[in-house]
Order: C-alpha cells, then structure tokens, then sequence
C-alpha cells in the first residue's frame, strides 16, 4: 500500500518527490548508520514520505529523544501522523523544511543533534535549497551532523557551501543507486 501512495504522490509532484520508488532498508541502514542514539536529544527528518528512514530512526531512538518529521506532503503527513499517533516522543509537523527554525521555536528546541533528509536538491529550486541548508545549518549543534542522500553528486559542491566537511558513500542496493552524505559545520585542523 505505501509503495501505492508514494507512486501516486510521485506522479502528482515530482519535483518534491525525488524518486520513483521508496528507499531501500540498505539505503535506510546507511542514513542512520552516523547517528549516535545513545547520545541524541533530537533528531529531525526533512522529508520522510512513506517513513523509510523514520521506522529504523524510531525502534532505535531511545524513548525519551525528540524525534521531529517535517514533510510538505499532506497525504504523506495524514498517513504519518495515524502511524505515530501513540508516540508523544515524535512530533509531525504539515510543512516546508525552509522554516525548520520557525518550527523549532514552536516546540521550544533550541539546537537538534541530526537532521535527516531526502529532499530532492537537485531538482528543487536553488533559492528554496539555500534556505533550507542555512535552516538546517543554524539549527545544529556545533557536532551535529546533517545526513541527505542524492542520486548524483551534482549537488555536493553546493550543500558544501554551508557543510565543509562531507563524508560520501555510495549505496548500490537502492534503485536508483545513491549517495549518502554526511556532512559537519567544522573542518578538520591537522
């Protein structure tokens, strides 16, 4: 059924759909594989469509760690929303990632550990792309890390713009392929 609706929803908005398919359990084990769940306070996912990654995030995340779901997507965020409706410790918010800050304050969250995302770079608009990057950057914690994939690195240079430091791996069990990345504010002094 969720491979239903994300085919549905692709087809009415593939601009902010990036893919034809959902993530795959590799890809979705490769997006978590940095975060450090111990340790996280918050955790924040731009886009999570269907809950790929959002399903690995919440059986792993300790119960009392925020975790925070912004998806432009109404039908996306109904069928979210009914699926954690029983876990206070996740918040899905009806939204554009643009005003991840906006969205912090209203939950009086200062800083997050790890934001997540699958938001098609490549294809949105790069103005929409800047403001949500500058977001996301001014939303982390001094070590917090941002997690994207992309189908192409086409877009490497330009998320390193706001993201220095990018560690890349590419996942072939997806279709299409990927690449994760996950990048840091800081560079590394040697």
């Amino acid at each position: 059924m969720q491979m239903i609706t994300f085919i549905n929803e692709f087809i009415k908005h593939p601009r902010y759909i990036g893919a034809l398919m959902p993530s795959s359990a590799m890809l979705a084990k490769n997006m978590i594989a940095a975060i450090n769940f111990e340790h996280s306070k918050t955790i924040v996912e731009l886009g999570p469509g269907t809950g790929a990654f959002t399903e690995k995030i919440a059986k792993q995340k300790k119960k009392e760690t925020l975790l925070i779901l912004i998806e432009i997507n109404g039908t996306f965020v109904k069928n979210l929303k009914q699926q954690y409706a029983q876990d206070p410790s996740v918040q899905v918010i009806h939204g554009s990632a643009e005003n991840l800050k906006k969205y912090l304050e209203v939950l009086n969250v200062d800083r997050v550990d790890y934001v997540l995302s699958g938001l098609p770079f490549a294809s949105m608009p790069l103005d929409v792309s800047e403001r949500v990057l500058r977001n996301v950057r001014d939303s982390l914690l001094h070590s917090g890390k941002f997690i994207t994939f992309q189908y192409s690195l086409v877009k490497k240079k330009f998320i390193q713009r706001f993201f220095p430091r990018i560690i890349e791996k590419r996942v072939l069990l997806n279709f299409p392929p990927a690449f994760v990345l996950s990048c840091e504010q800081w560079q590394e002094t040697r």
